[in-house]
């Protein structure tokens, strides 16, 4: 079972994008949504993928969720998105609004943990272990401002 945690801070870093188009939604997300990676470890060579979805509510006030599998937990339960499934016709999965996503009353951060997993990587260390991966989600949460500070930026 994925390890949910409830924080009120989260990091952000200069290498993040704004997402307001994906392949397989018909139009523009209605619904704010960031990705990126935050260098942690000695030198930053361990390079955590996150993406970041805005409460629909109220952001300032709506707790932040931090779930730490990784982002394809989003488009099977708890994310904004939904697999539209139908028979394959040869193109990309389309994509439907989830009526049931955490999203709509929290804001979550989806991370790719541990280093190597899903786009997360890392530039030499092959250490790991319950320690390395527990100081360096300490560090992806401490690296920047709070995301209450810089909610209104996506």
């Amino acid at each position: 079972m994925p390890l949910l945690v409830c924080f009120s801070y989260c990091c952000h870093t200069s290498s993040k994008w704004p997402v307001r188009y994906l392949p397989g939604f018909n139009g523009p997300l209605p619904f704010q949504m960031e990705t990126g990676y935050v260098g942690v470890g000695e030198s930053d060579e361990d390079q955590l993928f996150y993406y970041f979805v805005k409460s629909g509510t109220n952001p300032r006030e709506d707790p932040l969720f931090m779930w730490l599998t990784g982002g394809l937990v989003a488009l099977h339960e708890i994310g904004p998105l939904i697999i539209e499934y139908k028979e394959y016709n040869g193109s990309i999965p389309g994509l439907l609004l989830n009526p049931h996503s955490w999203t709509k009353i929290a804001s979550v951060i989806f991370v790719d943990s541990t280093v190597r997993t899903g786009f997360s990587y890392s530039k030499g260390n092959k250490k790991s272990g319950d320690f390395k991966v527990s100081n360096e989600l300490y560090q992806f949460l401490r690296k920047e401002k709070s995301a209450w500070d810089q909610i209104d930026e996506i």
